[in-house]
């Protein structure tokens, strides 16, 4: 312990002896001009000359200007607003796309019934299921027919209404059906005999 006790005494005593050797240094070089070979004075006052520090540690001072703060204030309010926009939007999809998966066995059940619906207009009226636990729901379709036999494109609506929700569920898909009870027969005779007169002009025997 007196081992330990003694080295840092000495230790400290090394310290203490740089620090004086380099305040006296410091103070050596601050001197009169007189002492350079003249006496300098303003206003009968002799003036001092320092040519070195005047501490044991010295830094460098610096600040910021009023127009780099305001930049750089302006910058990060840029910043925070860009980040906040993308955050609401993160949590928004996030918010729909759980409602969308919630609403996914329902959804399947009422689309079954346009998918099972043989008449046209009743298709495009649309109806109401009840989807249990006080849960409703209202569909209907508009169908349009295209030029190939039997195909028609159906843009399907479906509103859920749930108590447990402020807001109904509102939905709507577009998609392809292969339908032959809905087509009209004439329209239908008319479809079959343009694609018939295609399939002679391209076989090269149309007369």
């Amino acid at each position: 312990m007196d081992l330990r006790t003694g080295a840092r005494e000495n230790g400290n005593q090394i310290v203490r002896a740089k620090i004086q050797s380099r305040m006296t240094e410091n103070r050596g070089a601050c001197a009169l001009p007189e002492a350079a070979g003249g006496r300098a004075q303003h206003g009968g006052t002799t003036a001092l000359s320092c040519s070195g520090p005047l501490s044991v540690f010295s830094f460098p001072l610096s600040a910021f200007t009023l127009l780099e703060v305001l930049v750089a204030l302006a910058i990060f309010a840029m910043a925070a607003v860009v980040l906040g926009a993308t955050y609401v939007n993160a949590l928004n999809a996030y918010h729909a796309a759980g409602r969308q998966n919630e609403y996914d066995a329902d959804l399947r059940f009422v689309r079954a019934a346009l998918l099972a619906e043989p008449d046209r207009q009743k298709a495009t009226d649309g109806g109401d299921l009840d989807l249990g636990t006080n849960k409703h729901a209202h569909w209907q379709a508009d169908i349009a027919a295209t030029d190939t036999v039997d195909l028609f494109s159906v843009t399907w609506t479906c509103d859920i209404v749930d108590p447990a929700r402020p807001q109904n569920f509102h939905t709507s898909q577009t998609f392809m059906l292969l339908r032959p009870t809905w087509s009209d027969p004439v329209e239908r005779t008319k479809l079959l005999d343009q694609v018939k007169q295609r399939i002679l002009e391209m076989q090269g025997a149309a007369p």
